[in-house]
């Protein structure tokens, strides 16, 4: 008793615990739904998140009623087969409650089935409700594009549904005929309809089956031992003994083998009990079995029918997509066995409904379907190595040209501009004076070293960090001029852990860092335009009027402002500066919502504190990117947000947003994606003060940014809608660009035959980045391209023949005004050879003088660094600028820019600056361009750094002087001594530097 009242207690207690974990799971979900439904009504998007919502209830209702129909209705069958096939013993339950228990179960299934169509299907049962149409047919089913995208997918998955559906069903079937043998139990398991009948006393009523079996089978195992027992009733030895004597004769002293007895005792039973019974339950459940196995070959046909799409998605030796074996061989097995699935279907219920099962019937289809698979694949086989390799280009030359016709659209490379570039070498000064444009906005600094050192000399205190640099274009001082920027952010790792600091008090970060791309200090560090806090700018055209970042790359933790507690600003001196979020973002804090935010954070802080009042605001989900997925997870979006100041001086972050598939037909994938489809259709905006989120559409002829407005109305604007200062900043991705770079290396080629052959493949460039060989990345100019006499943005990147070094095309994206996204091909001559960035590298390597200058740079505790790789189309002639930097080893020293070569025609300038390398390579008529990113050396002058003999020197009125031995010697030892000075010190770097210049002087004074 006591027994049973423990297990019962322990049943109420799991009953109560699960009980407390659903409403514990059910109550955080309603806590999250509100909590983000305030989230998305305070950004303006309250559409877009009931769209989610409402979808999901248009498909619960019906597909719960339709699901549920369907099962009672089958249960329904059920319980009228098993009233009038079987006979029962006892009624303990009406026709009322099995009907109730019907209905419960068929609830139960229908709302599983129901819950996970409607909540994992709606985006795409919605998305095939609004499709827009690409005007693309496939070239094998003659199919829209669209339909791949949208139709076949969603089938593909609703046929997983359906299956799922039918293991319910079936799970369904098991627990109402348990439920019905349990409330009317039938006479079968209490012995045959024979012994029922010749035994009328009997009373095994209150005899449960199980109780039953067990019995009747003590009874066939106690008459089997007794059996025994006679066989062996002579003495143990003489028993033994003939037992032995007898032993493989089939006999034991001429009587019956009593574990025989036992054998068919329980044999019988078996038979009887189950067997029997068994199959009784198989007439009885006929007709559920019938309507199961037509539900499962039915589902298998449809499966085979959508395999047959599958072939557009087969990597084959030469071809991506269906090729001759597959349309030929494969998609007629796929088709045969389609319709074999629906004969199987046929003969299944033909066979089951006869009176006796006919096996053979059933497994005819099915052992078809196996044979054909089999011989499918081996006829396959056969078809490709005996008719299809011998001539192969002909056969696949249809499947090769709808691969490139294919690919090239889904990437967006079919409208690509391609011009024959003449790669001549008759530059003069002149023409480097007229595109003086160009050379003044060559990326001198680089980005890692330029985001070091923002972080050691910008970030003011240890709280702030830079988290990257970006670039981008503004007018500085009248100029078009690329510019390096980045955001000040919080480093919430390096502020105090305590609640109040974390979320009241450090909220947000502040300001920005700008230099020009090609100016550096006499240290030959970034030359700083906008710096410090507060903000102080050199450029009249930028001034930072809203410095403060709340929403920015690195802001993961909520915040709460207008509280009791003053927000840090910023340092001023020894004092800080506090202020007041004054924006209109975030949602009030309420004693209701107080209680929500609570929950959803997991501190009961946000309840208690008495710094927070109704007029709290919190700011949750500020970090950019977690923001933008929020609110349309449907776009993939770019991993490099950047910021943008507008003309008013606020600061605006641009994320670049994508439309993606897989489904492209006969499209290659991106191997490193996965994706086979892509276009930057939006570009989103982010306010950094607000966290106003507005995503512009860029491409309007995309039709899957078409189809996801038709499910998100009121999501998009038209990129007309973007305000004048922020659309100037837009730029064509670096993420974008370089995937259609690189599938553009294989699919520039058009004719059949050389593409099938490779005759014409390309790489991308490589060049030596730091120390070592690296496939190039592509990098944003301002230039004036061939032809034209306006600057602008482009992104270029070189291509290489494969296996080769020469260079064979440039391949540029423009992004200013009516030009933005227009690619265009430069072509080298194929009767010359133009070098690639990787014989510019080899050709810098082999000069004495720069080769000498590495090897002392890589001694006694420095190391030089070489920047990317500039191929720089001017006129009709190309020119490669690369910058070398300089790093001491001591953990706290950042890069240098120290020298600039340029390469042009067979020839290198190796200067101090830019300027001066052009003017060594062109002449001195090069106009402005002469002091292009000067700097000064370290401890003397350029030319004594640089190894030239500093014969001359400066006089009082500027005019220049030559030195005597005498001041040439007493600069030497100058020179000597500051060497010693930095050795003590362990600045290598100064170091190397005053060696140099001491070789300089030695030089001159031989």
């Amino acid at each position: 008793m006591s027994k049973n009242k423990d297990k019962s207690a322990k049943r109420t207690i799991i009953t109560i615990g699960v009980i407390v974990l659903i409403i514990a799971a059910l109550g955080g979900a309603v806590i999250t739904f509100i909590t983000d439904y305030l989230w998305f009504k305070d950004l303006g998007y309250t559409t877009v998140f009931l769209t989610k919502l409402f979808s999901i209830i248009k498909l619960l209702i019906p597909s719960f009623v339709v699901f549920t129909l369907i099962v009672k209705l089958y249960l329904s069958f059920i319980n009228k087969d098993y009233h009038k096939k079987m006979e029962c013993m006892t009624f303990t339950a009406s026709e009322k409650t099995i009907s109730k228990v019907g209905w419960l179960i068929s609830g139960i299934v229908g709302l599983i089935s129901g819950w996970m169509f409607s909540t994992q299907l709606w985006y795409e049962f919605m998305s095939f409700l609004n499709k827009a149409s690409f005007d693309i047919d496939d070239p094998l089913f003659g199919l829209d594009v669209s339909t791949y995208i949208y139709t076949i997918p969603l089938a593909n998955r609703l046929l997983k549904i359906l299956i799922v559906f039918l293991i319910l069903l079936m799970v369904a079937t098991v627990v109402y005929y348990a439920f019905l043998m349990t409330v009317r139990r039938p006479k079968m398991f209490n012995g045959t309809k024979a012994e029922t009948q010749s035994q009328p006393g009997d009373d095994f009523s209150g005899e449960s089956f199980q109780e039953r079996y067990a019995r009747e089978g003590e009874d066939a195992f106690r008459n089997a031992s007794n059996s025994a027992n006679r066989g062996y009733g002579n003495s143990f030895g003489k028993g033994f003994g003939s037992a032995f004597s007898k032993f493989g004769q089939g006999g034991y002293g001429g009587q019956q083998n009593p574990f025989n007895d036992a054998g068919d005792a329980v044999k019988n039973v078996i038979n009887e009990k189950f067997t029997g019974n068994w199959r009784e339950l198989l007439q009885l459940a006929k007709r559920q079995v019938i309507i199961i196995g037509i539900f499962f070959f039915a589902c298998l046909a449809i499966n085979f029918f959508l395999n047959q799409f599958d072939l557009l998605y087969h990597q084959g030796s030469v071809v991506y997509g269906a090729g001759f074996v597959d349309a030929n061989i494969y998609l007629w097995a796929n088709r045969i066995l389609c319709v074999l699935a629906v004969a199987s279907a046929v003969l299944f219920a033909v066979g089951m409904a006869r009176k006796s099962i006919k096996v053979k019937l059933i497994a005819v289809c099915p052992a078809l379907m196996i044979a054909v698979y089999i011989l499918a694949i081996i006829v396959g086989l056969l078809v490709q190595n005996f008719i299809v390799a011998p001539d192969e280009i002909n056969k696949e030359s249809q499947y090769i040209s709808n691969n490139i016709a294919m690919t090239q659209h889904a990437y967006g490379i079919n409208n690509i501009e391609e011009e024959s570039f003449a790669a001549e070498t008759a530059l003069t000064a002149e023409d480097i004076a007229k595109n003086d444009a160009i050379f003044q906005n060559i990326r001198i600094n680089d980005f890692e070293p330029t985001e070091q050192f923002y972080n050691q000399r910008q970030s003011i205190k240890q709280y702030y960090k830079f988290n990257d640099v970006d670039v981008d274009r503004y007018s500085v001082d009248g100029d078009y001029c690329q510019v390096f920027l980045s955001a000040r952010e919080i480093d919430e790792s390096n502020i105090n852990s305590q609640w109040i600091t974390k979320h009241l008090k450090y909220t947000h970060g502040y300001g920005i860092t700008l230099s020009k791309v090609n100016s550096i200090t006499s240290s030959g560090q970034p030359d700083i335009l906008i710096q410090n806090v507060p903000p102080e700018s050199q450029v009249d055209e930028i001034q930072i009027t809203r410095p403060e970042i709340y929403f920015g790359e690195s802001t993961d933790n909520y915040v709460i402002v207008g509280t009791d507690e003053k927000e840090f600003d910023y340092p001023l001196g020894d004092k800080n500066v506090y202020n007041e979020y004054e924006g209109t973002s975030g949602v009030n804090l309420t004693p209701i919502n107080r209680l929500l935010f609570a929950i959803r954070e997991h501190s009961m802080k946000i309840l208690v504190s008495t710094n927070i009042s109704s007029k709290s605001k919190i700011l949750f989900a500020r970090n950019i990117e977690e923001r933008v997925q929020k609110i349309a997870p449907y776009l993939s979006y770019d991993s490099d947000p950047y910021l943008v100041v507008n003309d008013n001086g606020e600061l605006f972050w641009m994320i670049d947003a994508y439309t993606t598939t897989s489904y492209y037909p006969y499209s290659e994938p991106y191997s490193k994606a996965g994706l086979n489809y892509i276009r930057n259709s939006v570009k989103v905006v982010v306010d950094a003060y607000n966290g106003d989120v507005d995503f512009y559409v860029v491409d309007e002829n995309d039709p899957m940014v078409q189809t996801m407005a038709g499910v998100f109305p009121g999501l998009f604007k038209s990129i007309d809608k973007m305000p004048a200062d922020l659309y100037k900043h837009i730029r064509y991705p670096k993420a974008l660009f370089e995937i259609q770079a690189e599938m553009y290396t294989k699919y520039h080629m058009t004719d059949v035959s050389v593409f099938y052959q490779g005759e014409d493949q390309w790489d991308i460039a490589n060049e030596v980045y730091g120390q070592e060989e690296v496939q190039m990345d592509s990098n944003y100019f301002i230039m004036s391209l061939p032809g034209q006499t306006e600057e602008e943005f482009v992104l270029t990147i070189s291509y290489t023949p494969t296996s080769k070094n020469n260079m064979t095309g440039l391949l540029l994206a423009r992004c200013d005004g009516d030009n933005y996204g227009q690619l265009k091909l430069y072509r080298m001559p194929k009767g010359k050879t133009v070098y690639g960035p990787a014989q510019i590298e080899a050709q810098i390597d082999q000069d004495p003088t720069i080769s000498k200058e590495f090897s002392l740079w890589s001694q006694q505790g420095s190391t030089y660094l070489r920047g990317n790789v500039f191929v720089i189309p001017v006129e009709d002639s190309l020119l490669y600028v690369e910058p070398i930097y300089l790093q001491s080893s001591t953990s706290s020293s950042l890069p240098e820019v120290k020298r600039v070569i340029v390469v042009y025609n067979d020839k290198i300038a190796y200067e101090n600056t830019l300027g001066e390398a052009l003017e060594s390579m062109f002449g001195t008529n090069i106009g402005d361009l002469n002091h292009v990113g000067e700097v000064d050396a370290v401890g003397g002058d350029a030319a004594a750094v640089d190894g030239a003999a500093p014969a001359e020197g400066t006089t009082e009125d500027g005019g220049s002087a030559v030195l005597s031995q005498s001041e040439i010697i007493a600069k030497a030892n100058t020179a000597y001594d500051n060497a010693v000075a930095a050795q003590q010190s362990g600045d290598w770097a100064a170091y190397g530097q005053y060696i140099k210049e001491l070789e300089g002087y030695l030089r001159s004074l031989q």
